[in-house]
């Protein structure tokens, strides 16, 4: 089994920073996509960044900019640097990752549990 261990969400004021970790571990032989998505109440799920196995990157047009998605594959985490943070980035964000258990299987899907990202003054 894999497990996804989310940090780094807290209460910032407006046009702070904030650093999210997604750290994943267990039965991995490779990973490849890493994604990060928020959900505010009464809001759908919505991609925030994305990094693919190979580096390259997927922002939604509200964070281009501001945030950068990055990984560390020895350490089998994904990374958000959240800069010039406003009110409406206000969300539970969360952790996904695409996950090869063996060298032929197939790519599974597993989701963090969200860590809570408040900016506000």
């Amino acid at each position: 089994q894999v497990q996804l261990v989310e940090s780094g969400g807290g209460l910032v004021q407006p046009g702070g920073s904030l650093r999210l970790s997604c750290a994943a571990s267990g039965s991995i032989f490779s990973i490849g996509a890493m994604t990060w998505y928020r959900q505010a109440p009464g809001n759908e799920r919505e991609l925030v960044a994305r990094i693919t196995s190979g580096g390259g990157t997927n922002y939604a047009d509200s964070v281009k900019g501001r945030f950068t998605i990055s990984r560390d594959n020895g350490k089998n985490t994904v990374y958000l640097q959240m800069n010039i943070l406003k009110p409406e980035d206000t969300a539970l964000y969360y952790c996904n990752v695409l996950v090869k258990e063996s060298v032929q299987g197939p790519p599974m899907v597993y989701w963090g549990k969200g860590t809570l990202v408040t900016v506000s003054s």
